[in-house]
């Protein structure tokens, strides 16, 4: 019984399910400004202040007035090989690259990477396919490259590394440069005002 009474006596006089835990700290699903929170406070100020002025959209369109003509899974698939030839050629094979209506741009997703098995009978094949957004199918051309050029890095590196952001920025000089811009597209998205519909 004095194991008993110990634990009683140990028992925390504050009700340890009514304090904040780390899930009440995370930044809100419904923030539109969670898709740029790990830059620097100074320029999360300058969005916030571009989107409580409502000039967001604004910005991006000027910047990138015309939206990309590239709408089938054929001409998807013909665009990211051209990078693919170029940059990557001792790559895996890419077998598949298409639009997925499945992919939900609020969720940080805005294509993804698929290295997939399949059996086949005695054989085990693998492919590895491209998904990206439904959504991207109007949105200026650089964007669309910066989504491609981040898919087709996962091909020879599977996490966000160092090497993986080099590999992007080798594909594309200005690639920081136009994840961020996607990133305040993203917010436009969240905020029902992105200035391609």
């Amino acid at each position: 019984m004095p194991l008993k009474a110990n634990a009683q006596r140990l028992k925390p006089k504050t009700d340890v399910y009514s304090l904040p835990n780390s899930q009440q700290h995370l930044t809100p699903n419904n923030d539109p400004l969670r898709f740029v929170r790990h830059y620097p406070a100074h320029i999360i100020e300058q969005v916030n202040q571009l989107m409580q002025q409502q000039k967001l959209a604004q910005q991006l369109l000027q910047r990138y007035p015309l939206i990309h003509d590239i709408r089938s899974d054929k001409a998807l698939y013909d665009y990211t090989m051209q990078f693919k030839q170029t940059y990557l050629r001792q790559s895996a094979p890419l077998t598949k690259v298409v639009f997925d209506d499945k992919i939900n741009l609020s969720h940080h997703a805005l294509g993804l990477h698929r290295y997939v098995n399949r059996r086949q009978g005695h054989k085990l094949k693998a492919t590895n396919e491209i998904r990206i957004s439904s959504r991207l199918r109007r949105i200026p051309e650089p964007l669309l490259r910066m989504v491609v050029v981040h898919e087709l890095a996962h091909l020879k590196e599977k996490e966000h590394n160092k090497a993986f952001y080099q590999l992007c920025c080798l594909m594309e000089t200005n690639y920081h440069q136009l994840e961020f811009d996607m990133r305040l597209l993203l917010i436009c998205e969240a905020l029902e005002t992105s200035p391609y519909p």
